[in-house]
């Protein structure tokens, strides 16, 4: 392996916009399997694909515990029919779940603004009834 293959924490940190420690905390969760030489770390063009999924992972709601299930599964003999079919699996439960959370969302802001519509109505009639009692 080249150096050209490999990247520094500090490279790692550039290249994805995370920090060296949300880096270390990937690696302690053994979702990254940097090469340690002493106290460095190098990490491969592997744990740079690996990387880019986890962050993809996160940015879809999906718990570290489920990514590293997922990617678990990448050696699994088969092309990746098995890692594949059970992404698209979890994918599609979290998709669901999105889809739930946003009709929920749109439900409770419609009723927020019938509320503030209500109130600002009562808000005018009394500052009506004020100013006719004055």
């Amino acid at each position: 392996m080249t150096e050209e293959d490999t990247m520094t924490i500090r490279e790692m940190c550039d290249a994805f916009q995370v920090t060296p420690r949300t880096l270390r905390f990937y690696e302690a969760k053994e979702l990254l399997f940097p090469i340690r030489e002493g106290q460095k770390r190098l990490f491969t063009k592997s744990d740079r694909a690996r990387l880019k999924l986890i962050l993809r992972g996160k940015r879809f709601g999906f718990s570290l515990e489920e990514i590293r299930q997922l990617l678990d599964l990448y050696d699994m003999g088969d092309a990746q029919l098995t890692q594949l079919s059970r992404t698209y699996e979890v994918a599609q439960q979290r998709l669901d779940d999105m889809i739930r959370q946003r009709d929920e969302l749109e439900e409770a802001i419609d009723e927020l603004k019938e509320q503030m519509k209500w109130g600002a109505e009562m808000i005018v009639s009394l500052q009506e009834q004020k100013n006719a009692a004055e």
